[in-house]
């Protein structure tokens, strides 16, 4: 058996099949917080950015952060990349209604092996990713390679807080409660059993931090939201 291409082949098809519901299953269990989340990292990552950035958003699953991108920056020149066709499609309707969609392309492909030449794009982002990777390491240098030198990488995730009580809270919510609302929005009690578990055995924001810098990003920071329950992590190339 090969695990890494046995878990990508499940997520792809796990994706897949709660496409349709997606975006409502995030609203329901980050009490519509996401959104927010999702314009903070936009804001990070273009910070300091040309005027007209290139900007490449991995796992762009239906199109919110590459919207957030536009929003940020209407002048961003966004590819919105996905493994799952059904995610794009989701994203391809989005964008037909918003202001700025024809500044941004969608892309069927695989962060672990990007389609695109080395510099390409001045800015990286990516949205509850990394944590579904099947090689960590490679996915974050193939990011390095298609970023431009003094580009930036932005990732925002899901992570594990420190307080105590609030930890002990958050993992009653993130593990008992929030995969019953994904499930309700979406019909798929699977996808959202995988979904919180795929953070048991993930890194802490510092371990991710020093897996970024080891694969070749600079000046590694975070900034920790929601109490420390999700964490955008930015570094430059």
């Amino acid at each position: 058996m090969n695990l890494k291409t046995d878990k990508r082949s499940y997520v792809r098809t796990m994706f897949a099949r709660i496409a349709p519901g997606y975006d409502l299953g995030n609203r329901l269990m980050t009490f519509g917080q996401d959104q927010g989340w999702r314009v903070r990292a936009a804001r990070v990552a273009l910070d300091g950015a040309p005027a007209a950035p290139r900007v490449l958003d991995l796992a762009t699953g239906t199109g919110d952060l590459a919207l957030a991108l536009a929003q940020v920056n209407p002048q961003a020149r966004t590819v919105g990349l996905d493994l799952t066709y059904e995610m794009l499609a989701g994203a391809a309707g989005k964008l037909e209604r918003a202001d700025h969609h024809r500044a941004i392309q969608l892309l069927n492909g695989d962060t672990l092996d990007l389609p695109f030449p080395t510099g390409a794009f001045d800015a990286i982002t990516s949205a509850f990713m990394l944590r579904n990777l099947v090689d960590l390491e490679r996915g974050l240098k193939e990011m390095v390679r298609v970023t431009r030198p003094g580009g930036r990488i932005v990732a925002l995730e899901i992570t594990r807080p420190h307080l105590p009580l609030w930890r002990e809270l958050f993992r009653l919510y993130f593990y008992q409660i929030a995969p019953l609302l994904g499930a309700a929005a979406t019909g798929d009690f699977e996808a959202y059993h995988y979904l919180p578990n795929s953070l048991t055995y993930f890194l802490s924001a510092d371990e991710l931090a020093a897996v970024m810098t080891r694969a070749g990003v600079k000046d590694v920071r975070y900034v920790l939201l929601n109490l420390g329950t999700v964490a955008i992590h930015y570094g430059i190339i």
